[in-house]
């Protein structure tokens, strides 16, 4: 029995999920819970601290104990946080809660991907890959949009309620369907984390690749986080358009997911993170053009975003499958590894666009920079590719 994708899609889209949904529910948690918006703010950069930190430790435990075990163990932490923050009494509880929320949930980004490259050859994982990344790209989209139904009729304790039934569903659906993909490894063969770890760090061909692949795709959050802030403060947009051109981009990425799917069997796929790479540098190029002329516009901000968004979406499933190739003994390890290097990626450049004074130009300036160091890093995997250590 192999494992369903639709369930794979599933686990990993209930991670990304839970990232925004609570968001359009701040002020009436705030409200409710006698809160500050700043410690409301922090159960949503605590959610991306729990998954970025929550991947290293995935892997390693999934290489040595198994995938279904320690997947199953996450879900379990996901359904009870999710529980646990429909019901806190304060803000310090909700916290905590979405903390461990993240613990749980990041398990399926890590394991879901790991299992894919455990049952498929390193092309048929990258179109699989792709597909679920497809489904996954909707689930920041979709996020806010659901939080927000469910806040305004439930009110918002029943996000937490139905996010704590999505994992039960998932845990249910994982007992009963996914089947082990890797055996446990002999005691005699168990590498320590940091052993793991060590392995790949020491791998220029993984460090390119987790790099540039972190640099290809998150990187783009730096415009996501500027963009309230260049729509409707400098381009002088209403309130109620800002949330759509975010949206637009993330449709890029959805965009070039699909074509990811096509240019796989076509394209080599050592060179497909690369080339994917390379629209997203000139569509970076020419968004920072349009804001040292003078002459930005919502169309000359969106439509650069929107092509480096399918630039991202074609090359993320091909910078992963290579990185996670890169030692068959330690797939889960380097899963998790990658995994945390793209949220890190993600949280720099998010908290460098707040130091700029003008956000469209230092959005613009950080893309084109990620974009840089992404074709080097990929260039540097290419040339230490199949070579150990």
């Amino acid at each position: 029995m192999t494992a369903p994708l639709w369930l794979l899609t599933l686990i990993t889209f209930s991670g990304t999920l839970a990232m925004h949904i609570f968001v359009p529910a701040l002020p009436e948690a705030a409200r409710d819970l006698g809160a500050s918006m700043a410690s409301m703010q922090v159960t949503l950069s605590v959610y991306i601290l729990g998954l970025a930190v929550g991947q290293l430790a995935y892997g390693p435990l999934s290489d040595r104990f198994g995938r279904r075990p320690v997947l199953m163990a996450g879900l379990v932490l996901y359904a009870s946080a999710g529980l646990a923050a429909a019901l806190v009494p304060d803000v310090q509880s909700l916290i905590v809660a979405r903390l461990l929320q993240a613990l749980g949930g990041c398990a399926g980004l890590v394991i879901g991907r790991a299992i894919v490259r455990d049952t498929a050859q390193p092309q048929e994982a990258a179109r699989r890959l792709a597909l679920m990344n497809l489904m996954v790209a909707l689930g920041p989209g979709a996020a806010p949009l659901i939080g927000g139904a469910l806040a305004a009729s439930l009110g918002w304790r029943s996000i937490f309620l139905a996010l704590a039934l999505l994992g039960v569903v998932n845990l249910l659906f994982s007992w009963r369907l996914l089947p082990e993909s890797r055996d446990p490894a002999p005691a005699g063969r168990r590498s320590s984390l940091a052993r793991n770890y060590g392995r790949l760090l020491v791998s220029p061909a993984f460090v390119g690749y987790a790099i540039g692949g972190g640099c290809a795709t998150t990187s783009m959050y730096a415009f996501i986080g500027a963009s309230p802030f260049i729509f409707a403060h400098q381009l002088h947009r209403p309130a109620y358009e800002v949330g759509i051109y975010p949206a637009i981009v993330l449709a890029g990425v959805w965009l070039g997911s699909v074509a990811a799917t096509r240019l796989i069997p076509l394209v080599p796929i050592d060179r497909l993170a690369v080339w994917a790479n390379l629209v997203s540098v000139a569509a970076s190029f020419a968004f920072l053009a349009a804001v040292l002329s003078g002459h930005l516009t919502v169309l000359l901000a969106i439509a650069p975003m929107f092509v480096f968004g399918m630039g991202a979406g074609i090359a993320s499933p091909a910078a992963l499958t290579q990185a996670i190739s890169v030692n068959p003994e330690v797939i889960g390890s380097a899963s998790g590894l990658y995994g945390f290097s793209q949220m890190g990626v993600g949280a720099i450049c998010t908290a460098l666009v707040g130091t700029g004074q003008d956000p469209a130009l230092t959005a613009a300036i950080i893309l084109v920079g990620a974009g840089v160091i992404g074709q080097a890093a990929f260039w540097l995997a290419l040339r230490y590719r199949g070579r150990p250590g």
